[in-house]
């Protein structure tokens, strides 16, 4: 689920520090986020980890202006309510002192990772799990591809219910259109729009759902989207909604 470091150009490289030292780079962080927490709003998950990195000491770079902010963003948004195993938070850093992004026989970047990741763990509440971070260049650029969503549906359904969900599941696979209702905020009547080119796969494994979604810069599928589809509703499920194995892009 990690991801891996690339190296960076040396030509900000601070004076006196080894090759593959530089003052600017980019923090990958994965990491999952679940319990009351899923509550949190996209807006909300960003201020955590802002109070976070600073109570961590971590090396954020601000913008510039007159009210300067730390660069940190969560490049796919998180429906609320939803638990999360396989979520992204890009760093900007600054160290005039510099970061290492490759390792050299010291293994002065291996060091920083450990560090970063203790200090950044250590800030955060129990609900919110660090798995990895990678340091890389600074210009690094991060588009989502593919993600899952698991439904966990209660038992208590039995046989027949899991029936007609394997035949909801097959209904909507040979389907070419799927359109929905889309309402947002920034428009006051809804637009239709087909989701099926977003729908990859479904998959029924015993009392699980397994949905997996295309995601573009024109959308993807909304998980508000997939409940009605699959003619579910929240008492259908033993647990919440699981995000999970997001497939990124990195240039």
């Amino acid at each position: 689920m990690g991801i891996e470091a690339t190296k960076e150009n040396s030509n900000d490289r601070p004076e006196g520090t080894p090759a593959g030292w530089v003052t600017d780079a980019t923090a990958a962080v994965r990491f999952g986020i679940g319990g009351l927490l899923r509550f949190l709003s996209h807006a909300e998950t960003l201020r955590v980890f802002e109070r976070a990195c600073v109570r961590a000491c971590i090396p954020v770079k601000y913008s510039q202006g007159f009210n300067p902010h730390p660069k940190l963003s969560l490049p796919l948004p998180r429906p609320v309510g939803v638990v999360s195993d396989d979520e992204l938070l890009v760093l900007k850093l600054f160290d005039a002192k510099g970061i290492p992004v490759e390792d050299g026989p010291d293994g002065a970047r291996q060091a920083w990772h450990e560090r970063m990741m203790e200090a950044l763990s250590g800030a955060l509440p129990s609900d919110i799990a660090v798995h990895s971070i990678a340091i890389m260049k600074s210009t690094s650029s991060f588009r989502p591809e593919t993600t899952r969503y698991v439904f966990d549906l209660d038992r208590t359904g039995g046989r027949e219910g899991l029936d007609a969900l394997g035949e909801r599941i097959r209904q909507i696979l040979a389907r070419d259109s799927l359109m929905v209702e889309r309402v947002t905020p920034e428009r006051r009547e809804g637009r239709r729009m087909d989701i099926r080119p977003y729908l990859r796969a479904i998959e029924l494994k015993e009392t699980r759902a397994i949905v997996e979604c295309g995601i573009s810069d024109a959308g993807s599928v909304r998980v508000d989207e997939l409940m009605p589809l699959l003619e579910l509703t929240p008492h259908d499920l033993s647990g919440p909604v699981r995000r999970t194995d997001v497939v990124w892009t990195i240039t």
